[in-house]
């Protein structure tokens, strides 16, 4: 298994992208909680690919231009928690969806505290959507990387979908 890291600037702050065997398993908010410890990262990157890739379409992202990411993954977690982030990334960009519905729609109506755990471990924030899940009364609730940044990606999503709307 090789694994290696790249950090990389975001509006958000630096994200470490972190690829396991040629797919990301890690992209980490500075200061996120359940962020791994540093050795777990790997050696820094030498070959630019695939963070290339990573970069280009978080900047795509970032400048409103990409709202589906294709970087292939390699998420690493329990069958439930796989499930889930899986699940996540079907939300339509822009949009939210609460832990209930997440876990009715994965076919475990009653896991709803289990899909916000499964939630909270998501290794690749931004990417893997897990801001686009809300509280039940449409709350922000509980993000690894902190409400503001979690605050700054859904305003940020509904104003670029709303600009793109406004086009057509």
């Amino acid at each position: 298994m090789k694994t290696t890291h790249a950090v990389l600037d975001s509006p958000v702050g630096p994200l470490t992208a972190v690829v396991t065997d040629g797919g990301l398993s890690g992209l980490y908010m500075h200061e996120q909680r359940h962020r791994p410890q540093e050795e777990t990262f790997g050696t820094p990157a030498t070959d630019p690919e695939p963070f290339r890739t990573i970069s280009e379409q978080l900047d795509a992202y970032f400048a409103g231009d990409l709202t589906e990411f294709d970087v292939p993954l390699n998420l690493r977690g329990t069958p439930f928690q796989n499930l889930v982030w899986t699940a996540l990334q079907e939300i339509p960009y822009g949009e939210t969806t609460t832990y209930g519905a997440l876990a009715v729609e994965i076919g475990r109506p009653s896991a709803s505290r289990a899909v916000g755990l499964a939630n909270g471990r998501n290794p690749v924030s931004v990417i893997v959507p897990c801001h686009r899940v809300v509280g039940s009364t449409g709350d922000l609730t509980g993000y690894g990387g902190g409400l503001e940044r979690k605050r700054f990606l859904l305003d940020f999503e509904r104003k670029t979908k709303g600009a793109a709307a406004a086009l057509f």
